[in-house]
């Protein structure tokens, strides 16, 4: 039997209310879950760059909680390393600060996040500071943290990620193998200047007598490249905060 016009368009409005229903409930339900779940997947990213990833593994979602409230302090700079409490009327929280979005800004109106690592239940015995990074990989965003010994010199750790860079190429930044490379060498020339840490190119050379280079990836030289602008640019951001913690130790 064939429907009237006002038949088809009454039940496509209602089909469409219905399911309009039903996906913000869902939507509603879901998004405190998803928040949870980023939250805790960043705090595995900070603590990754100080702890073994084995460990962070094996430990329950919990654990990882419990651990980063005892061991993680943090606050937010501006690129003058001054401290930011409040903006538009509203606090600033270092671990709600999207990095991602304020990438899209000026860098000197940006916040930065620093997360300061300390000996469980002692926020004055400092271990290390760990800083975020953000940047641009081959085919889309790359992003991670640094962790700097308290000479906020040496490198204590790395984690890096990525948003699509090639499996098996520029994926690799994600490799223990890969991080592990950043381990001990240092940021500052002798002369006190910026050099950061450079992914070399290629792969298979013996970088350890050298503090400001690291070996490459075969097969991933603009991955590399977008590594080294990374660390480059995201040093140059945190100096200030890193003189003024120098100045005052």
């Amino acid at each position: 039997m064939q429907q009237s016009n006002t038949y088809i368009i009454t039940f496509s409005v209602i089909l469409t209310v219905v399911l309009g229903f039903l996906l913000s409930g869902t939507s509603q339900l879901l998004g405190p879950i998803q928040k949870e779940a980023v939250a805790l997947d960043n705090k595995k990213q900070i603590l990754g760059a100080v702890m073994d990833a084995e460990k962070i593994a094996a430990m329950k979602p919990k654990e990882i909680n419990e651990y980063y409230e005892n061991t993680i302090s943090s606050k937010v700079v501006n690129i003058n390393g001054e401290e930011v409490t409040e903006q538009e009327g509203t606090q600033v929280i270092a671990e709600t600060v999207d990095v991602a979005k304020n990438y899209k800004k000026p860098a000197e109106e940006r916040l930065y996040p620093v997360y300061i690592y300390h000996e469980e239940g002692s926020e004055d015995k400092v271990v290390a500071y760990i800083l975020p990074l953000y940047g641009a990989g081959l085919w889309d965003s790359i992003w991670g943290y640094l962790a700097l010994q308290t000479d906020l010199n040496t490198i204590e750790g790395v984690t890096f990620s990525h948003a699509g860079e090639t499996p098996g190429l520029g994926a690799r930044i994600t490799s223990t193998e890969v991080q592990q490379r950043y381990q001990g060498k240092e940021i500052f020339g002798d002369g006190g200047e910026l050099e950061a840490v450079s992914m070399q190119k290629g792969e298979g050379k013996d970088y350890s007598s050298q503090p400001h280079k690291v070996d490459g990836m075969s097969g991933a030289t603009i991955t590399g490249e977008g590594v080294n602008k990374m660390l480059k640019n995201y040093l140059g951001y945190y100096q200030s905060y890193m003189d003024k913690v120098k100045g005052k130790s």
